[in-house]
């Protein structure tokens, strides 16, 4: 299995959620753990997914949810699992 982080970052508004995830089923993008909060107004998702069966590249992939992110008004970044694991080991 093939796994990686998304964070979602902003000022929260309706929709940030289903957006980032019709997103996520429309590329075959199964989501694996989820974890929202919301703090003074500002959103903030982390979501551990599997990307095994993703259509099409990577890199295609983490610039189309920063498009959406931007269209959505959030901070949309995605990393593989062992990037994210290794960035953030102590």
């Amino acid at each position: 299995m093939s796994k990686a982080i998304i964070t979602v970052v902003g000022k929260d508004t309706v929709g940030i959620i289903a957006r980032v995830c019709t997103y996520l089923a429309e590329h075959k993008i199964n989501i694996l753990d989820i974890s929202q909060t919301i703090v003074q107004g500002y959103f903030n998702m982390m979501m551990i997914v599997d990307i095994t069966n993703l259509e099409g590249e990577f890199g295609q992939m983490a610039g189309e949810l920063e498009a959406l992110g931007e269209d959505i008004g959030v901070k949309v970044k995605i990393q593989r699992e062992e990037i994210f694991t290794k960035m953030h080991r102590i």
